[in-house]
């Protein structure tokens, strides 16, 4: 019996393991986000249980986000550096940062915001 080689895998099949190897490599990478680095950023989530979906400028590297509607942790699906908005911020700098709904928050025990940007 000839050993296997991917190689020899054609046509339907190639595209399946191909698939395969994608879905197992993104399984084990489960409660990891985009963004490596030790600052904040600006993320974007989306429940998948519910399909809600919001924007935080106080996203982290493998810290969730807990969805009000469904209470789970929910991670970034989108990161990107925070920067300093040029007029187009509708952001309410008034608005408390929920803190018991972040992930970041409840690993420090305190506000996660006054830690560095990205």
């Amino acid at each position: 019996m000839k050993p296997f080689h991917y190689s020899a895998v054609l046509g339907r099949e190639r595209t399946i393991l191909v698939l395969i190897l994608c879905w197992i490599n993104m399984s084990s990478q489960k409660g990891s986000t985009p963004y490596k680095g030790s600052k904040r950023c600006f993320g974007e989530y989306r429940c998948t249980q519910c399909n809600r979906m919001w924007m935080s400028g106080n996203s982290w590297a493998n810290y969730g986000q807990e969805c009000t509607n469904c209470k789970i942790m929910v991670m970034a699906h989108k990161q990107r550096p925070l920067n300093k908005p040029d007029g187009l911020d509708k952001s309410d700098l008034e608005k408390p940062h929920p803190q018991h709904l972040c992930g970041k928050c409840k690993a420090l025990g305190r506000y996660c915001g006054k830690t560095s940007y990205y």
